[in-house]
């Protein structure tokens, strides 16, 4: 069997390779795609083929996609969560440079030097003045938001010098277990914005972040502290920071989201979205991403999904695999089981698991399904998708 797979951006060689082309078909011009990959492009108001079974970006953030529109349909989305980490990590200490040093007004103005050596000379003496700043050892930056990248910011910061400070009510065993020793964690985010010089945003965006950042917690900041954000720009009130820069009260905003609230403005950096503009990064995502959507169409394995729990069953020898989306909702299981057990089929082996109000479930059984019983399987309230992996 041959899946096909519809890519909106241009998605790095290096990564499609991973999807071998006796197997995958993978172009910009599929009609009815088993799967879609994409990178920034946004689906939101865009119609899908009924024919897609996931969606995967090659990428972190997910905002492009209208999450809830395909859980509905038992549709996984899949990211690619700490394929980016490194690249996002080097840009924020770049940031941290560009706060302390004041490089980039510092840059503009030896920009604009015009006469002869002298006169060049005497007007650098007198002006580099202006630019004094700061060093990063012995300040504290606070980190918001502890998954890959944040880890891995917190922990290079280590490394400079800082003393770091890091908060995330949610933070993982697994990113707990990298975080470096010497990283405080905060429980109260408060605590962190009152003793921070420097804070640096790595949260996704999502309703309960969304100006998450705003007058208070500009206010609740030590005066004249730094604020970084390269995760996304509506995590921060931008209105609330001008203000807060007009007064004195931040010293500096960097992002990675121009605006027309922020162009041209004393005191901010802007950056052309560049988090994960490199090379290796977008050559990381598109592997994860194929690798993803690769496992799920082969396997019905799920591996970081956004939407659906992590699903991965050994195949048992000699059996068709039944790959279910549904409702979280009592009995499932049992309904599954009894229509299998009518139509006279054994369960050779068999997977549940649930993430919140969706689940999905793996069954193994011997022999081959009729199509018949994939039907009835279909028509359960509460199942979203099913499809049959021989």
């Amino acid at each position: 069997m041959t899946f096909t797979i519809k890519t909106l951006n241009a998605i790095s060689h290096t990564g499609l390779s991973r999807l071998p082309k006796e197997e995958f078909e993978v172009s910009s011009e599929v009609e009815n795609p088993d799967a879609i990959m994409l990178r920034s492009a946004s689906l939101h108001g865009v119609e899908i083929p009924a024919s897609v079974l996931a969606v995967a970006r090659a990428g972190a953030g997910t905002n492009n996609i209208p999450i809830a529109e395909y859980s509905a349909k038992g549709i996984p989305v899949f990211n690619t969560p700490g394929a980016n980490a490194n690249a996002v990590k080097e840009l924020v200490l770049a940031a941290l440079f560009l706060a302390a040093r004041n490089i980039v007004p510092a840059a503009a103005f030896a920009h604009r030097l015009e006469g002869d050596a002298p006169s060049m000379d005497k007007a650098v003496e007198s002006g580099k003045k202006n630019y004094v700043g700061f060093e990063l050892p012995g300040r504290t930056l606070g980190v918001i938001g502890l998954g890959a990248i944040g880890v891995e910011v917190a922990n290079a910061a280590t490394g400079l010098g800082m003393r770091v400070l890091g908060y995330d009510p949610g933070i993982t065993v697994e990113h707990a277990w990298k975080l470096s020793s010497f990283v405080e964690h905060v429980t109260n985010l408060d605590q962190l914005l009152k003793r921070a010089d420097i804070i640096t945003l790595h949260v996704p965006l999502v309703d309960g972040t969304r100006g998450f950042i705003g007058a208070a917690e500009l206010e609740t900041m030590r005066k004249s502290a730094v604020l970084i954000n390269f995760a996304r720009g509506p995590i921060v009130d931008e209105a609330a920071v001008v203000s807060a820069l007009e007064s004195g009260q931040l010293r500096a905003y960097i992002c990675d989201f121009p605006s027309p609230a922020l162009n041209k403005r004393d005191k901010v950096v802007t950056l052309p979205h560049l988090g994960a503009s490199t090379n290796e990064a977008e050559e990381n995502c598109a592997r994860m991403a194929a690798d993803e959507l690769r496992e799920f169409l082969t396997e019905g394995t799920i591996l970081n999904s956004v939407n659906f729990p992590n699903a991965s069953l050994a195949r048992a020898e000699g059996t068709s695999r039944i790959a279910i989306a549904n409702s979280n909702v009592p009995n499932m299981v049992g309904q599954i089981s009894t229509l299998l057990a009518e139509a006279g089929l054994n369960i050779a082996d068999l997977l549940n698991k649930s993430r919140g109000e969706l689940a999905y479930t793996l069954v193994d059984v011997d022999g081959s399904v009729p199509e018949t019983v994939m039907a009835q399987i279909r028509s359960i309230e509460g199942v979203l998708s099913a499809r049959l992996i021989n």
